[in-house]
């Protein structure tokens, strides 16, 4: 990568670089688009999507790459990469001649991202009527390779996936005009290391490369060098955040054990009684998961998930919006862009890996006026590390008991009796109280009264006492050995190997951790499987964080991965209907 053009400038930064390629921009078309380079069906798209001025990465990424440049991107997520990306792909597609085989292809780290760009994709290029293709694990591949052998124009996937068809022909790249790696350092975190150099390799020497990514770790720098060309280097430098910015949101935190961790939500639910909330998950099953759950307890709650598709989510947005739908359950990816006002609270049922989501979660997201925060005890860490970004400090709070919780019912039933009284409309329920106080005192027929209606209201639920857990925060000046194990921005990547030769997750403390299930795969060295390709797999295939899988041992003919054990079902599902390296895979538990 030698001698790459560097532009660094600051995300609030308002310009644009004009390009000899514009065409004139229609009046009443976004002027601050067209002024990049684009032309007027792109323009009219936007225009027709409501966007009006382009962010700084589009700014600054869509002139090159309009020229055919390659280009080094640092952005962080939320910062609009995929309109960067994708805008110059459409519009050289447009003026090339289609073929049977790929135009692009763009690699993303999960499939929950594949599906959000090939939905970009689409959306912006719908009047060129282009064919997309998203590839990702965990759907059946037979409808994949019927749509690469009718073929397409642009592939949006997952880099095993990818791989998994070079190998059987059935993706072409020779004829491949762009390439994109878009969150690249996720991708490397996962695993793809390798999958990422095999890919690159199989596409032609002269195409056109652009690279993505929220930091610049070595291994990025190595494979920009290799694989890009004199690069226009762009950096978003991230405007920091000042203290007394982000506490606008009042912030509390619970401290809570997984077991009992659905029952303090709801807990904490029913004594906020929220009128409009959304709810971060880190997985699509668990958004499921805890979507039926907060239904079954009479909560109008629907859930958004990359699993979704356009129609399905569109629905779900209007319902929310509407007022219909009470609580939105969220995955961060398939909530990334949404702009929602009227949200009262902002409930992270997991805490974000990285204190930036957090501000995006409860500041730019929600804009609400509560943020709750559910913390197990092995998480501490990360409350610290959002404090010390936001140079706040979150007050904890002690979930609700069970007599605060009755104390609430009653407050709420005191409260619509004298909404009742107020209205004066109770004529017709004289004649029961006078025949009751003829024989028992007014006092106790009202308090069997509200007996009656505080039973009607809570029903047959028995609610439990859920247990207290001590704040033990941990010792800023622990050993630097104590501090790699707690802290993941020091633990080895699935890569390394143990003191024992073993091959060990990017967790390798999980083995000490309680809640881990050993997962047992029929494949092992002699089938070339590596720790990479069990985290990647796992991730896809399962919508599961790879920050959560634990230590990984590959014998030769099988291979043992631990999990958290409220996964563990949903991964031997997933693995039921998909390949491991072009292989069938049975996986189940170890006892």
């Amino acid at each position: 990568m030698p001698n790459p053009e560097k532009l660094l400038i600051k995300s609030t930064k308002k310009h644009s670089t004009p390009h000899p390629s514009t065409t004139p921009a229609k009046k009443g078309l976004s002027s601050g688009f067209a002024s990049l380079g684009l032309e007027t069906p792109l323009l009219t798209t936007l225009g027709a999507l409501g966007y009006e001025e382009p962010t700084p990465i589009q700014q600054e990424a869509i002139p090159p790459l309009l020229s055919g440049r390659d280009l080094l991107g640092r952005a962080a997520t939320g910062t609009g990469k995929t309109a960067a990306l994708t805008l110059p792909l459409l519009q050289r597609l447009a003026h090339s001649v289609r073929q049977q085989n790929p135009f692009s292809l763009i690699l993303v780290p999960t499939r929950e991202l594949a599906i959000q760009v090939s939905n970009a994709v689409q959306r912006y290029g719908k009047e060129q009527g282009i064919a997309i293709l998203a590839v990702y694990g965990g759907q059946a591949i037979r409808p994949q390779l019927i749509a690469l052998r009718r073929g397409v124009d642009v592939v949006v996937a997952t880099p095993g996936r990818a791989l998994d068809h070079i190998h059987r022909k059935s993706l072409q790249l020779k004829d491949l005009q762009i390439v994109v790696l878009d969150e690249a350092d996720e991708m490397l975190n996962m695993g793809f290391a390798e999958d990422l150099d095999a890919i690159l390799q199989q596409t032609p020497t002269a195409r056109q490369t652009a690279l993505f990514s929220a930091t610049m770790p070595p291994r990025i720098a190595s494979i920009a060098r290799r694989h890009l060309q004199n690069p226009v280097d762009i950096q978003i430098v991230k405007e920091p955040v000042k203290a007394g910015v982000v506490p606008r949101v009042h912030q509390t935190w619970y401290l809570v054990a997984r077991p009992h961790k659905v029952a303090a939500l709801i807990r904490i639910l029913d004594m906020a009684t929220p009128k409009s909330t959304l709810m971060f998950c880190r997985t699509r099953l668990e958004v499921d998961e805890l979507t039926s759950t907060l239904n079954s307890r009479g909560y109008r709650c629907e859930s958004l998930h990359g699993g979704l598709n356009q129609a399905q989510r569109d629905r779900v947005m209007q319902s929310f919006r509407s007022g219909k739908t009470e609580l939105l359950v969220a995955t961060d990816v398939a909530a990334r862009g949404l702009d929602i006002s009227h949200v009262s609270h902002v409930m992270n049922y997991d805490v974000p890996s990285s204190p930036e989501a957090y501000v995006h979660r409860i500041g730019r997201t929600g804009r609400a006026g509560e943020a709750i925060t559910l913390i197990e005890p092995r998480e501490r860490w990360l409350l610290k590390n959002i404090e010390r970004l936001t140079k706040s400090k979150i007050e904890m709070t002690a979930i609700p008991t069970v007599a605060d919780l009755h104390a609430k019912r009653l407050e709420g039933i005191e409260a619509s009796i004298q909404e009742i009284l107020i209205a004066n409309n109770f004529d017709r329920f004289h004649n029961v109280v006078n025949a009751l106080t003829e024989t028992f005192d007014p006092a106790n027929v009202a308090a069997a009264a509200i007996q009656l209606a505080y039973g009607a209201k809570v029903g047959k639920r028995k609610e439990e006492e859920i247990p207290v857990i001590r704040d033990r925060v941990q010792d800023t000046t622990q050993t630097p050995r104590r501090a790699s194990r707690e802290s993941p921005d020091r633990l080895p990547n699935a890569k390394t190997r143990g003191s024992a030769g073993r091959p060990i997750g990017r967790r390798d403390h999980a083995d000490r951790t309680t809640g881990m299930a050993t997962l047992h795969f029929n494949a092992g060295r002699t089938a070339g499987i590596r720790p990479g390709d069990l985290v990647g797999a796992i991730a896809n295939e399962a919508g599961l964080n790879s920050n959560v899988i634990g230590p990984i041992k590959i014998a030769d003919q099988f291979s043992l991965v631990k999990v958290p054990e409220e996964f563990a079902k949903g991964i031997i599902k997933a693995f039921g209907r998909t390949r491991l390296k072009g292989q069938k895979v049975t996986v189940h538990l170890n006892p």
